[in-house]
C-alpha cells in the first residue's frame, strides 16, 4: 500500500523519481526493526510531542515522499496543534512538482501552505541545494523544524541557525539522525498517529514542567544507540 502511494504520487508529479530510491533505502531499515515501531523510538516521539507543545513557532516541513504518504495526518497534526505552520520545501524544484503538493495538502483541508511564495522567500546560508529556500514567516522564525524524510545537509544547515530540529528517519546512522536534536527511527506513517496521540494526551494531562521533564530525560545520542542494538540482535538472530 506504502508502494502504491508512492507509485501514484510519483504520477501525479508530487514524488520525484530519487524519491522512490530513497524510500527502497529507508525500507531495507524497516525490516531490520521488524518493521514496527520500536521502544527507542516511542520515546523519540513523546519527547518531539512535548517539544511541538512548548514550542512557539514548530513548522512541518514538506517534500514529495511526505506529501504522498501523510498528506492526511499533516492535517490532522495541524488540528491538533493549531500553531503549527506547514511549508513546502523541495530538492528536487519544479513549479509543477510544488502545485501538485500543494494541492494534495489542500485537499486534506490544509488552507496556510507556506513555501510557495517566492516574495517570502530567503535563503539558509552556506546551503547550495534548493532546498536553502524558506518561508520567512516559516522555518526562518521556527524555533522547532520538524522535518521527516530530510537530508543531511539541510539538517546540519539548520542546526546552525540554532533551530530545534526533529526528524524522522529510518537509518539511525544517517547524518540526518546523528546531527538532529530528536530522531525517529520509525517508519513516517506509523509515527503520525502516535504523535497525534501523544500530544493530545499531553494537551489535557501534562503541566509544563512535565513537559520539560520529558524534554530534560531524553537523550538522542543513547535512543540512538538503543536503535543501533535493536538491528544488531535482529540481523543476529535471522
Amino acid at each position: 500500500m506504502i508502494r502504491e502511494k508512492l507509485v501514484d504520487g510519483f504520477e501525479k508529479d508530487i514524488v520525484a523519481r530519487e524519491g522512490l530510491i530513497a524510500h527502497g533505502r529507508g525500507e531495507a531499515f524497516d525490516y531490520l526493526i521488524g518493521e514496527k515501531t520500536i521502544e527507542p523510538a516511542l520515546k523519540s516521539i513523546n519527547a518531539a510531542s512535548a517539544h511541538f507543545i512548548l514550542a512557539k513557532h514548530p513548522v512541518v516541513s514538506v517534500n514529495g515522499n511526505v506529501a504522498a504518504l501523510c498528506a492526511k495526518e499533516i492535517s490532522e497534526l495541524s488540528q491538533s496543534l493549531e500553531k503549527l505552520s506547514v511549508e513546502v520545501n523541495l530538492f528536487y524544484h519544479t513549479l509543477s512538482r510544488e502545485k501538485a503538493i500543494t494541492n494534495e495538502l489542500k485537499k486534506y483541508g490544509i488552507k496556510k501552505i507556506l513555501g510557495i511564495d517566492s516574495n517570502r522567500s530567503v535563503q539558509i546560508p552556506e546551503l547550495e541545494s534548493n532546498r536553502r529556500k524558506i518561508d520567512s514567516e516559516g522555518i526562518f522564525i521556527a524555533d522547532i523544524v520538524f522535518v521527516p524524510l530530510e537530508d543531511g545537509d539541510r539538517t546540519i544547515a539548520l542546526k546552525k541557525m540554532e533551530k530545534k530540529v526533529i526528524t524522522v528517519d529510518l537509518n539511525p546512522l544517517s547524518r540526518t539522525s546523528i546531527a538532529s536534536d530528536i530522531s525517529i527511527i520509525d517508519n513516517i506513517i506509523r509515527v503520525f498517529p502516535i504523535l497525534i496521540k501523544n500530544i493530545e494526551y499531553h494537551k489535557k494531562n501534562s503541566t509544563i514542567k512535565d513537559l520539560e521533564k520529558i524534554i530534560n530525560n531524553y537523550n538522542n545520542k543513547e535512543t540512538m544507540k538503543e536503535c543501533l542494538r535493536i538491528i544488531r540482535l535482529g540481523s543476529n538472530t535471522t
